[in-house]
This record gives C-alpha cells, structure tokens and sequence, in this order.
C-alpha cells in the first residue's frame, strides 16, 4: 500500500487542485486528508454503511460531514460532484458497464482525472501466492473487470488524455486530462 499511497500523492501534488472528488471514497481517509491539506474535498460511494463510517471518521478529524454522500458513480452529476480533480481508484473492476462510468467520471471532472485498478495477471497471482480465493484462482470477491497495463490505459485513452501512468504493485494508476 505505499506505492499506492505514494504515487496517488505523487499525482494529486502534479496538478495542484484546488477541488477534489473521490469517486468510491470508501471510509474517507483520502477526502480527510486532502482536506487537512487545505484542499477541498469530498467523496461519495454507493454505500450507505460505508458512507456512514466516513461520515463517523470525518467527525472524529473535525471536519464536516457533508463532505460525504450516497451516491454511484453512475448518479454523479454536474451540479453536486464537479470538481478540478475526481480520484476513481479500485472501483472500475467492481463495474457491470465500466464505460459508464468513464463517461460519468467525464461528465464531472473540470480538468483532471486519477483512475487506478489492479494490474492483472499479477493480482490474481498475489492472491494466489498468500493462499487467497484459491477456488476463483485469485479473483478477488466483486472483481469483475480485469485489465492489464496495456488495457486499461487503451481503455481509459479513449475518453481522457492519459498524462501519466504509475505502476506501483500490484496496480495501474493513471493522470488523465479531460478531453473536450
């Protein structure tokens, strides 16, 4: 997790942004700590128990809970989930229709994207190697997208301008810009 945490700082500090959206926040920590930053953030996710625990975690920083809301991230929209930046890491492998929520992502975002997902093969092989969902060969619970490098920055190319990309292990993560 240090790589991952390292190259998404890593990115986040490139563009300076003064908004940030976290599709997928999960408990928050991101959003917390961007906004101790000086950085206006915010995050939504589609669940209500996970919304509510960062929620509890934002409290607990002194930071005001609206910063959180229900929501997929097939409802964001203009009015409420603009911002310079919107982060989407480890939710388009979880995605029925990822290419809704690319053009979702795209509809939001001002300038900048961030998009990570789990490099596979190598994923499953990690798993596999601690001895985890040997029975699905290393398909993590929820996944249901799998890409390699090379695919997902194809992918992810046809709807930004892919600025830079990370490969801390076992995940892609990329900067995009927005294409207008």
């Amino acid at each position: 997790m240090k790589g991952f945490s390292a190259s998404l700082s890593d990115l986040v500090e490139k563009v300076e942004p003064k908004t940030i959206h976290e599709v997928g926040c999960g408990e928050g920590y991101w959003v917390i700590d961007w906004n101790k930053q000086g950085i206006d953030a915010r995050g939504s996710d589609f669940s209500d128990k996970v919304i509510s625990l960062a929620k509890e975690n934002a409290k607990s920083a002194g930071l005001p809970t609206e910063k959180f809301s229900t929501r997929s991230i097939y409802e964001i929209n203009n009015d409420e989930d603009s911002a310079e930046l919107v982060v989407c890491c480890e939710v388009l492998e979880h995605l029925e229709d990822p290419k809704s929520g690319l053009e979702a992502l795209h509809r939001v975002a001002n300038k900048y994207v961030i998009v990570s997902v789990p490099r596979e093969p190598i994923w499953r092989a990690l798993n596999l190697a601690r001895g985890k969902y040997i029975g699905s060969l290393g398909n993590t619970p929820g996944h249901i997208q799998h890409w390699s490098s090379r695919g997902i920055i194809d992918f992810v190319g046809r709807y930004f301008e892919v600025v830079e990309v990370k490969k801390p292990l076992p995940w892609t993560m990329m900067l995009c810009r927005i294409k207008r």
